[in-house]
């Protein structure tokens, strides 16, 4: 995971999954394109019929450019190649993994709020739950400046309608959202431990990266989504106790995403 900022921001306000933008972003984007470039290009593209010129631009620049365009544009390349083969399902797990990335409150409130409830049986999520953590996050000076109570109560909102976005909650309008089921994808694990390995995690740290918890998952349990995956020669796993030894199929990330892209 990036290093995120001290301080929770308020740029979910600015768009929450933003599925279909973000496809058709990904498609406009080539390697190389610069920000400004790739609005202008969105903006002449007539993909967009419906969203303003300002719209578009804080699409581009407060929700795309943070999430996909981050360490030299890693997750647009990577996304440019795996976006033809994936399913809907995996979308959802990669888009929430690149804004829980680039969205310090949205990575807590799932893995503060959201999998503790999930985790013992709780059916719903109410938005005075998710008040009650930014309200919470406010008082303990996680803000840059203090939040007024209508922000506060529009990204309790914004929380929940992104998890509901990327599969976690039910979607639609509502106060309270039913929880769904959610399984770390086999694409998106095996992207997510290369990704880690790439970025300089050793074998045992990356077991314990709170990217995994996104997901829901414990070292214990990404321990056994690896030893399951090794099992199809995505790479080599042994364990000695404690010790943890990968030995690695695949040297570099681009390779990997046009493997997985034909899987």
């Amino acid at each position: 995971m990036v290093a995120h900022p001290a301080q929770y921001t308020a740029k979910l306000q600015a768009g929450l999954g933003l599925m279909t933008e973000t496809k058709l972003l990904l498609q406009i984007w080539e390697p190389g394109m610069t920000v400004p470039t790739l609005y202008k290009e969105a903006l002449a593209s007539g993909q967009f019929p419906n969203v303003t010129a300002r719209r578009l631009r804080n699409i581009v620049v407060e929700c795309f450019a943070p999430r996909y365009l981050v360490r030299e544009a890693a997750p647009a390349c990577h996304l440019k190649i795996l976006l033809p083969s994936l399913t809907s399902e995996e979308l959802h797990q990669f888009l929430l993994l690149f804004t829980c990335r680039a969205n310090l409150i949205l990575a807590d409130f799932i893995c503060q709020v959201y999998w503790p409830r999930y985790t013992v049986g709780n059916r719903e999520l109410h938005n005075e739950v998710a008040r009650a953590f930014v309200q919470r996050a406010v008082d303990d000076g996680k803000t840059i400046k203090r939040w007024a109570d209508y922000t506060i109560k529009r990204i309790a909102g914004n929380l929940t309608g992104c998890c509901a976005d990327y599969g976690l909650l039910e979607n639609g309008v509502r106060r309270k959202r039913r929880f769904l089921p959610l399984h770390l994808s086999d694409k998106v694990a095996v992207y997510l431990v290369y990704d880690l390995h790439h970025r300089g995690l050793g074998d045992n740290n990356l077991l314990h990266h709170p990217d995994w918890a996104l997901f829901g998952l414990e070292r214990e349990d990404v321990l056994a989504e690896l030893k399951r995956l090794s099992l199809n020669g995505w790479f080599l796993l042994q364990v000695g106790g404690d010790v943890v030894r990968m030995s690695w199929k695949y040297s570099d990330m681009e390779a990997l995403c046009h493997v997985l892209a034909a899987s």
